[in-house]
């Protein structure tokens, strides 16, 4: 059957290169092989070459079936399934790149996009590493581009493509027809939730910090294969700092998209798959300090293989986390079960990496260099591993925590979820990160080896007075208010916040007094105070993040959902409902649920919240501004909340709607009662009366401009209700070229429509009431204050800068790269830091 109007060739040119870049990714893989094998260090130029043009080839193919799938989304060919799943035609371009890695297909794909730019690196800067440390990558390749080959094998299909027809997957009597396409009227769309520029950003950063994540695991690999057990750990260390800056910013990235997105009220909550790209990052932290300690005294080269290689052994199984199902309602972030076949693939992949990569570790470990004599307790490098151990410590907590459903499914127990998920894991991470912070404030002033008595005590005796000063001052001024868990929790939050503190004042400190001044030598101390300061916001914003939609303003109590972050039913006391153009109390605002309107996606609806503060001795306004959070009502009827906030330099208000009324109401059929009143007059409604105060001709006020020649009429009416509330309308006539159009007036809070009918033969005013028979219109939400929440973002940015400061010191760049290196990467997250606020 010919079938009209496909356009069949872009999706026959991509899966073309998709083959060509898999059998590709398996030559490279074994002429790589083959080109360390027969000579290490100085590999056989046949095999070399042979794979180098292969790997050309990889890449080139790769970014061209990139290429296609984003002409196929934003053309809207919706013969392809990809393109129906993911793209809508509401869908604005701006996250047209969001819609493409939102699949599995697109996210495999833009992995292994990643692989081949730091591969065409490597085969410029590898020298006599890169043929050992391209196979590693070139089999990771191997896997992922099976991922999306979509191709039958013996019956079993090999990947799922993304070049696949809709009428291919999905049973329909509609796609028996030639004409098909004429039925489909727009795709699925990205999820509502994904439409953000976080979701643009962050998913390419965050793969990148997966993609280098392989290549100190493969300098390790390459340490093996070559015998040089220590050599590999010099050119590793610049890509562990890549690594450690870009997955890092990553992760961060993924909390300001939940902080602005997702309506729990933060940036991280312990989710599985917010856990399972820390795991990653906590561990190769760990490996980064090992392998320095390794390049200043030969210790710690053990626990250096044993890092680099779970670094990417723990991407790789949160990868199957994430992917595989498995996870099930435990995380709002993983993609739902890829099927059998796919499953079976990424376990495959897991396995491929862990089982041979321990198995010569634990086989070469007598082998591995170490030092006959144990560090000295007054050493740098002993604090260092120490250090480094805490850390990776917490790694395994964390992930032991996060894969209970795993064991559950493999050993068929039913361990449920603790009540208060966030508290289970700060009890345990509080303590550590106190030893973090004391740690990385101290440990640089010691030296390697050995430090003279007395050293330590005279180096560290004015930061340590001057953070606890700062820390008194924060107790007296910034008093830290979480209480839930009692005195004991909250004393050992501010044990903790001293730590950060100390570990900010300590390293800007060091920076002067231990390295002269030298900024080229600073990049760690750099990273630290980043670090720290990022963990005094996350402490102190945490701690006193304060709930203040308080129904108690208005005595309203409407039931609501789920709290997003306990998963318990939410306090309808901490939610305030807004009566629409009826201000009412918030904290120190005046907060007026002022109108709605239809966003651009079908479903989608925003409500104008104004804020007033006013002095409180003139009353008179001192600041106003407007929120508009927003709520998605799914096909399913579900409501979806996102978010919005006011950024100021100490803090945050944050808004979310968690209720609001369906749109699928009755139409109005109540009628307007005409009252013919004069100046002075009364009338009456239901729940109370009006007063016609006066007619003004013309009128200019706030509400409406009119000059002294037009025509039009306005009754300024005074409502007073059954419980004395009193309300003001302004209903309108005017006459223009002989039209007359009336301009009604609402009082929301009494349910009340006036409108200016006109002017009777009697000289009297005709006023019209409606008394709607509808639902008063409302809005329910709930909002906190997050003070100092910018730190962390603020200490975010200075980490990276010091992580980039140390990356190009370590890899040796020129002076002229490494400058516009620095400024091009300042001038990014600063632009970020410029964007989320």
């Amino acid at each position: 059957m010919q079938f009209e109007g496909e356009h069949l060739l872009p999706g026959q040119i991509g899966h073309f290169f998709v083959l060509l870049a898999f059998v590709a990714s398996l030559v490279a893989m074994v002429a790589y092989f083959r080109a360390s094998r027969v000579q290490p260090v100085n590999p056989d130029r046949s095999w070399l070459n042979l794979a180098r043009v292969a790997f050309g080839i990889q890449t080139l193919s790769i970014l061209i079936v990139f290429g296609c799938i984003f002409y196929i989304c934003s053309h809207h060919y919706f013969e392809y399934m990809y393109a129906y799943k993911h793209a809508s035609l509401e869908l604005e371009s701006k996250y047209l790149l969001a819609c493409i890695w939102e699949g599995q297909e697109g996210s495999f794909l833009l992995w292994a996009i990643w692989h081949g730019i730091l591969g065409i690196i490597l085969i410029f800067r590898g020298k006599e590493w890169e043929a050992s440390v391209m196979t590693v990558i070139n089999l990771a390749q191997f896997f992922l581009l099976m991922m999306i080959l979509g191709i039958y094998v013996f019956g079993v299909r090999m990947g799922s493509s993304p070049f696949t027809l809709t009428r291919n997957e999905i049973a329909g009597p509609i796609f028996s027809l030639p004409n098909y396409l004429t039925f489909i009227k727009d795709g699925v769309g990205l999820n509502v939730l994904l439409r953000n520029y976080w979701m643009v950003i962050h998913p390419p950063v965050l793969f990148l910090g997966f993609a280098s994540g392989i290549i100190p695991f493969a300098y390790a690999y390459a340490g093996f294969r070559q015998k040089r057990f220590g050599d590999w750990v010099k050119p590793a260390i610049p890509w562990a700092l890549l690594c450690v800056c870009v997955l890092g910013v990553g992760i961060m990235m993924g909390g300001k998209w939940a902080y602005e997105s997702l309506s729990f009220g933060g940036y991280w909550a312990w989710d599985p798959v917010e856990n399972a790209s820390l795991v990653p990052w906590l561990i190769l932290v760990a490996g980064l300090h090992t392998m320095v300690i390794y390049k200043a005294t030969g210790h710690s080269l053990r626990a250096s293989y044993l890092f680099a290689i779970l670094t990417f052994v723990f991407i790789l199984y949160s990868t199957f986390l994430t992917r595989t199902g498995i996870l099930g309602d435990t995380s709002v972030h993983a993609f739902t079960d890829a099927g059998k076949a796919i499953n079976a693939m990424i376990l495959l992949f897991l396995a491929s990496f862990t089982l041979p990569s321990l198995g010569l570790y634990f086989y070469y470990l007598k082998k591995i260099p170490a030092m006959p004599k144990e560090e000295k307790t007054s050493s740098r490098e002993f604090w260092m591993f120490i250090g480094s151990l805490v850390v990776f410590l917490a790694a395994m907590f964390i992930i032991a925590k996060t894969s209970v459903p795993v064991i559950n499914k493999l050993f068929g127990t039913q361990i449920a979820p603790p009540e208060k998920v966030e508290i289970s894991y700060n009890k345990v991470l509080l303590p550590i990160t106190i030893i973090i912070g004391l740690l990385s404030a101290v440990t640089q002033y010691f030296k390697y080896k050995e430090s003279p008595r007395g050293y330590m005590l005279k180096k560290i005796a004015l930061p340590t007075l001057l953070a606890a000063v700062i820390t008194t001052g924060v107790v007296i001024f910034i008093p830290l208010t979480f209480r839930k868990e009692g005195p004991g929790f909250l004393g050992a939050i501010y044990v903790a916040l001293f730590a950060a503190i100390y570990s900010v004042v300590a390293n800007a400190s060091y920076i002067w007094s231990g390295l002269k001044g030298n900024l080229k030598a600073s990049g760690a101390s750099v990273s630290h105070v980043g670090f720290a300061l990022m963990l005094a916001g996350m402490l102190i914003s945490s701690s006193n993040k304060t709930i203040i939609s308080d129904s108690k303003a208005n005595g309203i109590n409407i039931p609501v959902g789920k709290d997003p972050m306990t998963k318990q039913q939410d306090d309808p006391t901490e939610n305030l409902t807004l009566i629409r153009q009826v201000p009412t109390r918030m904290g120190p605002y005046e907060v007026t649920y002022v109108k709605d309107s239809m966003g651009h996606e079908k479903g989608r609806k925003y409500y104008q919240l104004l804020f007033n503060k006013k002095d409180p001795v003139t009353k008179k306004s001192i600041e106003q501004f407007s929120l508009w959070p927003d709520v998605y009502l799914m096909k399913d009827n579900n409501m979806s909340s996102n978010p919005d906030m006011k950024n100021y330099p100490g803090q945050d208000i944050f808004t979310y709607v968690s209720y609001a009324i369906s749109e699928n109401r009755a139409n109005d059929t109540t009628r307007f009662t005409t009252h013919e009143m004069e100046e002075g007059d009364t009338a009456y409604y239901n729940n109370g009366y009006l007063v016609l105060n006066k007619v003004v001709r013309n009128p200019n006020n706030e509400r409406f401009q009119f000059k002294p020649t037009d025509a039009a009429l306005m009754a300024d009416i005074t409502l007073v209700s059954k419980d004395s509330m009193h309300y003001h309308a302004q209903p309108l006539i005017q006459i223009t070229d002989m039209n007359i159009n009336l301009v009604d007036d609402t009082v929301y809070a009494q349910n009340l429509f006036l409108r200016f009918e006109g002017v009777s033969d009697t000289k009297h005013v005709k006023i019209g009431v409606k008394e709607s028979d509808q639902i008063i219109d409302f809005v329910t939400v709930k909002a906190y204050t997050f003070p100092y929440i910018n730190l962390v973002w603020l200490g975010l940015i200075i980490m990276a800068i010091g992580l980039v400061m140390s990356l190009i010191r370590r890899a040796s760049l020129g002076k002229i790269t490494a400058a516009a290196s620095l400024l091009f990467v300042s001038a990014v997250l600063f632009y970020l830091f410029i964007l989320a606020n």
